[in-house]
């Protein structure tokens, strides 16, 4: 089995809904690749170039079918000061250093870390990124007029409505069409695709970054290119687990990080910003019908052909019209579901949940609210299971039982040895563990202070009930 198959299920047998549906994302791509670019410091055809390869590239060694891979805001950022301080040519060469970085890490089957996310945490990231995609589209509103709100109302009107009488070609792309007629007819003066940034009809071409190829350079990309390794693997990582749920299919993580490295790698050679999956675009283009990755490759392709060929009528599409498509994805990514659910989830849950959120609003930044997120999941989770009780009673022959309920590791290591009446207990103690299960060094360590406080004293313990492991534990490290 090779990695690329152009004659199975995950190419075909969708083809109609994923062409339209790869055209409506091309179309949502342009302002945002653009938008990314400014952020970066760097051309908008940097951008452009990097969603063209992006797209097309990963469509075919990715692991999600569906998913939409190009330039993003989070990866972005984290250019700026390179750009900056050591010039495009850096960037490029960070561009390839990461994608390396991410297929040694696929490699390495670090996709499985994605498990380990709580659902709290996942919930933040969605609603956090629909947040902020929601507030990058209110610059769109600065300075402009009544059209503009009209027209936006206008675009969501025909997304949800259309719906309704047919499912033939996606809504998002009949308001598109619809909107520009309206806007270019009219010679209406509002905000175009034309006023983010200048498009020029050239194709990207193979270049090796300008760079000395040294020890100096590498400490230079390094830093950066291990920053945009890990938050591209996040983001996209996330991103796929959510398309896994809207769909109901599954998705090879470790396949997901190698393609988003060897994506990376091809993009740095043809004059493109590192990027990763889009949560926003693949929103749109699974809500347009996409399900296969022809999905992803039309969305590549028909992006280069709008450049290269359409870039005259491209620059005259209204911000309106892509604005509302935004919107609408804000509207069907946050998950409202769980605003309701926030008094009857543990508060720890929720907690965790608005703190992720908050934090990946207030610094633009999703890696940084996620791994928050999951830290203080990690803490709360420690807290709870940092809890051990003892049950007591005497036998029949006088005998004293403790029946030990909790987790045995470093965390209650102190507490479980403070539990025990050492000089009020007979000289026979028995210690049930039938409800509990050691998991390290500092468990078995605990135990054995135990054994040897009573045998101090000249009364005999009795260890029972140890599940296989714990008792395989035990029996390695060793016990007095």
């Amino acid at each position: 089995m090779t990695a690329i198959q152009l004659n199975n299920s995950t190419w075909f047998g969708n083809t109609r809904k994923d062409v339209l549906s790869g055209i409506t994302v091309a179309l949502a791509l342009i302002p945002e690749a653009i938008a990314f670019s400014i952020i970066a410091g760097v051309s908008p055809m940097v951008g452009l170039y990097a969603s063209f390869c992006m797209a097309v590239v990963i469509s075919f060694v990715g692991g999600r079918p569906a998913m939409i891979s190009a330039a993003t805001g989070a990866m972005a950022l984290l250019m700026v000061t390179l750009v900056k301080e050591h010039g495009i040519e850096y960037l490029f060469a960070a561009t390839i250093l990461t994608g390396v970085i991410q297929y040694v890490m696929g490699k390495l089957k670090i996709g499985h870390l994605v498990s380990f996310v709580p659902h709290s945490v996942m919930n933040g990231f969605v609603n956090a990124l629909a947040i902020l995609i929601f507030i990058a589209q209110l610059t769109q509103f600065k300075g402009q007029s009544w059209v503009m709100y009209a027209l936006v109302a206008l675009t969501l009107a025909i997304i949800y409505i259309v719906p309704l009488f047919t499912k033939a070609i996606p809504s998002a792309l009949v308001a598109i069409i619809v909107v520009s007629i309206i806007s270019i007819s009219m010679g209406l003066n509002i905000n175009t695709v034309g006023d983010m940034g200048a498009i020029t009809s050239t194709l990207p071409f193979l270049h090796i970054p300008q760079v000395i190829f040294s020890l100096d350079t590498l400490l230079i990309v390094l830093p950066y290119s291990f920053s945009l390794a890990i938050v591209g693997i996040l983001e996209s990582l996330l991103t796929a687990t959510i398309l896994d749920e809207m769909t109901d299919t599954s998705s090879d993580k470790n396949k997901e990080v190698r393609g988003q490295g060897i994506a990376n790698v091809v993009t740095g050679f043809f004059g493109g910003m590192a990027g990763c999956a889009m949560i926003g675009q693949s929103v749109i283009n699974v809500k347009s019908g996409g399900r296969k990755r022809l999905s992803t490759l039309i969305a590549g392709v028909f992006l280069l052909f709008l450049i290269i060929v359409l870039g005259p009528v491209v620059t005259k599409i209204p911000m309106a019209a892509l604005v509302g498509v935004m919107i609408m994805v804000c509207i069907g990514t946050f998950n409202w579901n769980s605003l309701r659910e926030l008094n009857r989830i543990p508060r720890t849950d929720a907690l965790v949940m608005i703190v992720t959120v908050a934090i990946v609003v207030v610094t633009h930044n999703l890696s940084y609210g996620v791994i928050a997120g999951v830290l203080l999941s990690a803490l709360f989770f420690a807290w709870k299971m940092g809890k051990v009780r003892l049950e007591q009673s005497i036998g029949q022959d006088g005998h004293k039982e403790y029946k030990v309920r909790g987790q045995m590791f470093f965390g209650t290591m102190t507490q479980f040895i403070s539990l025990f009446q050492y000089i009020e207990d007979p000289d026979h103690v028995k210690i049930d563990f039938s409800g509990s299960h050691v998991w390290d060094q500092s468990a078995v360590t605990a135990i054995s202070k135990v054994i040897s406080k009573y045998e101090q004293l000249g009364k005999k313990v009795q260890i029972v009930g140890l599940n296989e492991e714990s008792q395989t534990l035990i029996d390695k490290i060793g016990a007095p």
